[in-house]
């Protein structure tokens, strides 16, 4: 696969994905502004990636900074972190990593580094959050991989492949290790309006893989389901709360509830970084509206009367009680989730 982000001497190079699947053309980020810019608008998308390139941002940050000591930076510090914190509320993996670049700043400040090795530290731990998510997003696509049926549909929602993340994917690299083991797996993508994410993303990903892949309108999936075209449901996730709920692309709520009705596993894969155990529930979890003109236009033209109401909820939250389990690089937790998480976090401690 072609990489989502890449570093290179002048910034961070994405590739763009509001121009696929009929245009692959990449976005140079050359400062912490124009990388806040490319996660507001899409060029760059999913809680794993966005969490890579908010740590990327931030070392931008530090390398492009004129401040000569490590006091005088302090506060641009903030100001970026401040920045890059405000681009999309829902995806716990971008706050996770701005915490983990602002506890390497403390550790730096305490150790009275100079703002060289500051610049280099920042880099460095940016690069291993890039491998880091690769490695994860196999792992866990090798528990999740036995979940699967040997041969049947597996139906995904919205885009949970390597184009969310630094590569191989999380619900897809699920997808891609069963595939990888011999399973005979046929993909329904649903179309995931309004942005599309399934019908652009998901399917241009895996038919570059060579995996069998139909896209379907959304309200299709039932009619699959009782027609017994669909095995099994795999999605990711942008938070995941400490009792299990969680909050993925708007419509994933609908597919779970079919799934529980139609007696198909649900499956939710998503890295260690996406659980929130500070958020106790689904409720808790910060829901990103996004612009009218999303639901209002497409391709430019516009679909609704003039000054219609339009609700554009970019996320929905799917309560625990319709996973069948959770995968992550540490293992597969099921039920109840308050107790598995918590039991696999302090095990991991």
């Amino acid at each position: 696969m072609i990489p989502t982000l890449t570093w290179t001497p002048e910034g961070v190079r994405f590739i763009d994905q509001t121009r696929l699947p009929l245009e692959e053309s990449y976005v140079l980020a050359t400062t912490y502004e124009q990388v806040a810019d490319v996660i507001v608008t899409m060029v760059v998308r999913g809680a794993p990636a966005i969490g890579v390139t908010a740590a990327y941002g931030v070392a931008l940050g530090a390398l492009r900074s004129k401040a000569g000591t490590v006091e005088e930076f302090a506060p641009e510090f903030e100001t970026i972190c401040a920045r890059l914190a405000g681009t999309r509320p829902t995806a716990v993996n971008l706050f996770w990593a701005i915490d983990r670049m602002s506890e390497l700043f403390a550790r730096l400040c305490a150790s009275h580094a100079k703002m060289a090795e500051i610049k280099e530290k920042f880099l460095a731990e940016a690069h291993a959050m890039y491998d880091e998510d690769i490695a994860a997003c196999k792992t866990m696509g090798a528990f999740g991989a036995a979940l699967l049926p040997q041969e049947g549909g597996v139906l995904t929602h919205c885009n949970a492949g390597a184009l969310a993340t630094c590569g191989y994917g999380t619900a897809l690299g699920v997808i891609r290790a069963a595939v990888e083991r011999g399973k005979q797996i046929h993909v329904y993508a649903d179309e995931t309006r309004p942005f599309l994410q399934g019908a652009r993303l998901t399917a241009w990903e895996l038919m570059a893989d060579g995996i069998p892949t139909t896209v379907i309108c959304d309200n299709m999936a039932a009619s699959l389901m009782r027609a017994g075209r669909i095995q099994a449901v795999v999605v990711g996730a942008d938070r995941i709360a400490a009792n299990g709920d969680f909050a993925n692309k708007i419509g994933t709520y609908n597919v779970a509830i079919l799934a529980r009705e139609h007696g198909i596993p649900f499956y939710c894969a998503a890295p260690w970084s996406t659980i929130d155990t500070a958020t106790p529930t689904g409720d808790a979890i910060p829901i990103e509206e996004r612009a009218a003109v999303e639901v209002t236009h497409h391709g430019g033209k516009q679909l609704t009367p003039h000054g219609v109401g339009i609700c554009n909820p970019a996320f929905d939250v799917t309560p625990a009680r319709y996973v069948t389990a959770i995968i992550t690089e540490r293992g597969v937790v099921r039920a109840p989730y308050a107790d598995s998480l918590k039991e696999m976090e302090l095990a991991e401690r």
